[in-house]
């Protein structure tokens, strides 16, 4: 749809034809801005792969394997030393000497190389990177940690990374990445009083539970969104992860714009209370002058722009919900919960979903005056020592400790599984984190709930689970009463043709070879290389491709290696091999990077399925394993040779992969599929992968990208 701008200088200049602009999301323009080495004209969109330079790259206390990714490929100096962020938050209760060297050899390296360091006890480092600037509206900022969609909540573009990702952009400044298809939640009505943002993203959860938002980038809009505090959207958008998106981001509105001139307020204010005295030094990322550039360049969606999804919540028939147990995806309404009295021994108010001031303050106006029940034990952790240190000029702290509540240091701590605190066997928690997935917390034979600080607060003074004695059950709506959709004909938006670009030089024109097919959804990283082999450091690329899909169909390894042989290659440039096509979700599991590895040793150039496993594609593509969508052709081939026509109980004649001897041509120029057996011949189509994604194939990977770009520096 043509832009309103666009109508208006048309009627003006009947004779102007300018060139249609192909619209783009909030979250897509912001990508083009961070995108590099784009041919000229090139749009992104989402499915587009393209190489990006983020604003900041944080690392915690997984720093130190990068460290060493990072000098075995021969780096020796930091590019940018703006851009990276160490921050030490994960296990900061440990005071082993182990524990504490790993942490003196991660400060040394950064201050060794001018890197930003904040060290135990300053806080979470997805809270750190929001109090600090580094998150910022309309950046793109990286971690090498799932829950770094946060950032979303102050309209940054904040998406997880590996850590080989990591090292790369150490070493380069750049890594790529695929923009994920976008989807629009919508958020209508007002949350009524008593229920907060952590209620709304346990619902979501609990709601839209059959991967409606897996590997998306979700928008947040609608008339319910101004209301949200930044607080509460901080917390949604960090437990979009759990809900299985990539990001999760807010728009700039007058509700964050106002938050940055409180928090630009404070920052002016950090050094002396007098008016009389010079101010402090500017701020290096939170200052008057990129607030007010902020204000004159706000983004928003154009018009007539295509989302993959868009699913419409109710906030005002949404009633206090409780996550689990030991689930994200069970959800239940509290008033339903509480009439069980679920009996529980601890309670957490800890992490960077829900330890920031709002939430301290909510917990404390619940225990003010009481104490922690017999036998309950009350974890608090402050998501920062800002945090804290304003909690308890505020009185919100002392009123924690005053219950009865164990005061823990700013860090994640019970929530990752380590420290103090952690659930023991037959224990019942309940929590204002963000995970509460088996064993999580503690032992596996414990149960854990995911809930608000002050319904977990209430929940540690009566000793279960329950509502606080401020909630008004007469300005809810009905317990039983929450709204929420999927918008019709959402899901079949028009995608925006790929165009045809140039091959990067080396990069072949297409795959061909024997088609395989594996006719299951959810083929895990174990069923493609057993976890028996993953820690044997001198196991061979050879001995990798004889083992591959072991634990799926041991005669796998030796079917490809019988068919190699018997494939030709008509030209240079056509890379020949076998042609893996499965079913959704192909990798999922393990980060094993062998995984991939394997496959590609053993002789297949190309995977296709219906999707990926994010985390799996990512060590594809970073070890020169192509892997490409194709629905169309998954759906025909389960419907012909599957066993009952659909996936999960291998072909019609009980093998467990499919070889009727089809051969497959893949064109990486324009996408084109076709498919030749017996009944003839078929096309279908594909996105192809980016020069991005190419220049790595081309260098054996990305530590080859990494080794190149450093010898031309």
């Amino acid at each position: 749809m043509p832009s309103r701008g666009y109508l208006q200088t048309a009627r003006l200049f009947a004779t102007s034809v300018p060139t249609p602009r192909i619209p783009q999301t909030i979250i897509e323009k912001v990508v083009q801005k961070y995108s590099v080495n784009l041919p000229d004209g090139k749009v992104v969109k989402a499915g587009d792969y393209v190489m990006i330079r983020p604003e900041h790259v944080m690392t915690h206390d997984n720093t130190g394997p990068v460290i060493s990714k990072f000098k075995s490929i021969g780096a020796k100096k930091i590019v940018d030393t703006r851009q990276t962020v160490f921050t030490l938050d994960h296990d900061v209760q440990n005071k082993s000497p182990k524990n504490l060297a790993k942490y003196a050899n991660i400060e040394a390296f950064a201050r060794t190389h001018g890197i930003d360091f904040y060290p135990a006890g300053r806080g979470i480092g997805h809270q750190v990177l929001v109090e600090e600037g580094y998150a910022f509206p309309h950046t793109l900022t990286v971690a090498s940690d799932s829950h770094s969609n946060m950032y979303g909540g102050v309209a940054c573009v904040g998406t997880p990374i590996v850590r080989t990702d990591a090292a790369a952009l150490w070493a380069t400044g750049k890594t790529w990445w695929q923009v994920p298809r976008m989807v629009k939640v919508e958020f209508r009505g007002k949350l009524a009083p008593g229920v907060t943002g952590k209620d709304v993203i346990v619902a979501l959860c609990g709601s839209f539970n059959n991967d409606e938002v897996l590997n998306a980038a979700i928008e947040f809009t609608g008339e319910g969104v101004p209301a949200l505090s930044v607080d509460d959207r901080l917390t949604i958008s960090n437990m979009t992860t759990e809900w299985g998106a990539l990001v999760g981001v807010f728009p700039v509105d007058n509700t964050l714009l106002s938050w940055y001139e409180t928090a630009l307020a404070k920052l002016e204010q950090r050094t002396f209370a007098s008016k009389s005295i010079p101010p402090p030094p500017e701020h290096p990322r939170i200052n008057r002058r990129r607030l007010d550039a902020l204000r004159a360049t706000n983004l928003a969606s154009d018009l007539g722009v295509q989302y993959s999804s868009h699913l419409i919540f109710d906030l005002s028939t949404l009633v206090p919900h409780v996550s689990g147990p030991n689930s994200v995806k069970v959800s239940t309404p509290l008033p339903k919960l509480e009439s069980q009295q679920i009996a529980i021994q601890k309670a957490y108010l800890v992490s960077c979903t829900n330890s920031r001031v709002s939430d301290i303050a909510a917990a404390a106006s619940v225990v003010e005056g009481k104490k922690i029940a017999e036998g309950v034990e009350f974890y608090v952790a402050a998501a920062s020592s800002v945090v804290q240190a304003e909690a308890e000029k505020l009185g919100h702290w002392n009123k924690l400790i005053a219950a009865g509540a164990k005061v823990l240091p700013a860090g994640c701590g019970p929530c990752i599984g380590l420290g103090t605190g952690l659930l023991e066997e037959g224990e019942t928690g309940i929590s204002a984190t963000n995970r509460n997935y088996k064993g999580r917390m503690g032992h596996p034979k414990a149960q854990a709930y995911l809930a608000s600080p002050a319904v977990v607060a209430a929940s540690a003074v009566k000793g279960f689970i329950c509502s606080p004695n401020s909630l008004d059950a007469t300005s809810l709506p009905p317990a039983g009463a929450l709204t929420f959709s999927i918008a019709s004909g959402s899901s079949d938006a028009a995608e925006v043709p790929q165009a045809e670009e140039p091959l990067f030089p080396g990069f072949p024109a297409a795959f061909s070879g024997r088609l395989l097919f594996a006719p299951q959804d959810n083929l895990s990283t174990d069923a493609l290389y057993p976890g028996k082999y993953t820690y044997q450091d001198d196991i061979t690329l050879e001995r990798q491709a004889q083992v591959v899909m072991e634990n799926y169909d041991p005669s796998f390894a030796g079917n490809v290696a019988t068919i190699l042989p018997s494939l030709s290659t008509s030209d240079e440039s056509t890379k020949s091999g076998v042609i893996l096509v499965s079913g959704y979700n192909f990798g999922t599991g393990s980060s094993r990077e062998q995984a991939a590895t394997a496959l590609k040793a053993a002789g297949v150039p190309l995977v296709i399925a219906g999707s990926f496993g994010d985390i799996f594609k990512r060590n594809a593509i970073n070890n020169g394993l192509v892997c490409l969508e194709c629905p169309e052709l998954v759906a025909d081939l389960t419907a012909t040779y599957a066993k009952g026509g659909a996936r999960g109980a291998g072909g019609r004649e009980g093998e467990l992969t499919v070889d009727k001897g089809h051969e497959i041509r893949v064109s990486m120029t324009d996408g084109n599929v076709t498919l030749r057996g017996s009944d003839g011949e078929k096309n279908y189509k594909v996105r192809t992968v980016g020069a991005s994604v190419q220049e790595l194939w081309v260098c054996g990977g990305l530590e080859g990208f990494i080794l190149k770009s450093i010898q031309h520096s």
